[in-house]
């Protein structure tokens, strides 16, 4: 059943289904009013705003290939995209996960609107590099692999605890590179992205630890839905300082820079 009109629940759930990129981009003012018993969904996207091309696969541009401003906007475009699917994962664990606390659910309408402001600063920025939304293909990576989780501790385990916080790593290389190749201003937006992403990690340990009673390293693995697995959950350099911020122990930080997959007896690696 379709949430009632004028309520957190069905603003979500338009969110997720509009085909409009103007809806995406800058969606209706969000109502104060929240459902007292939303249904439990799983609602996906439909087809997408005509001016997006979602392929199977995209590549993503290389440090080396920085210099030309058409490969930067292609890297925001694809960070732009990120942020969207974020955005809409999270009104989609608000519709999956109703039995959860109204302080989570309220979490994550705030940490929506924060993904849609990010998804505006880059959209600001491929503008200045001379491209417009839809000129670079895009992947609904997030979403082919976040609604695996059967619950909201898998939820939070995945998309805060491991993508999110995935980004303080890869967030803070880039910046660095965009930095290194004059564009002071793409550098100074990732920058501020990731800084908000400290926060989004934090409310997703905190949730973690509320449910499970710690944030310890191998109870957060064992909640990834197979076959995901810490090996993608942080970048070739560790932001342990953003971590830490994040609410991140120490022990989780090494144990996660530490983390090797399985090699079976086979020779094919498990990730």
């Amino acid at each position: 059943m379709t949430p009632p009109a004028g309520t957190v629940q069905r603003w979500a759930w338009d969110f997720i289904l509009s085909e409009q990129l103007a809806v995406k981009t800058q969606p209706p003012p969000l109502p104060s009013t929240w459902e007292l018993q939303p249904p439990v969904r799983d609602r996906r996207p439909g087809p997408r705003p005509t001016e997006l091309t979602v392929r199977a696969k995209t590549r993503t541009a290389r440090a080396k290939s920085l210099e030309q401003p058409s490969s930067r906007a292609k890297l925001f475009h694809s960070f732009w995209h990120h942020e969207l699917q974020a955005a809409e994962l999270m009104c989609w664990a608000l519709l999956r996960f109703p039995e959860s606390e109204r302080a989570f659910h309220s979490g994550l309408i705030q940490v929506c609107q924060d993904e849609i402001r990010h998804m505006a600063l880059y959209a600001g920025h491929i503008k200045e590099l001379g491209f417009s939304l839809g000129d670079f293909p895009v992947r609904d990576w997030f979403w082919e692999r976040v609604p695996t989780c059967q619950s909201a501790i898998q939820y939070v385990a995945l998309m805060g605890m491991g993508l999110e916080a995935a980004n303080l790593d890869h967030g803070a290389t880039y910046a660095a590179e965009f930095d290194q190749v004059g564009d002071s201003a793409g550098a100074a937006i990732q920058t501020r992205v990731v800084q908000e992403e400290i926060g989004h990690t934090r409310f997703a340990a905190r949730w973690f630890e509320t449910w499970t009673g710690s944030t310890d390293f191998e109870r957060w693995q064992a909640e990834l839905p197979p076959p995901l697995s810490p090996l993608l959950m942080r970048g070739k350099s560790i932001n342990a300082s953003g971590r830490r911020l994040a609410g991140l122990s120490e022990g989780f930080i090494n144990d996660l820079s530490a983390w090797r997959p399985v090699t079976p007896r086979n020779g094919s690696e498990e990730s």
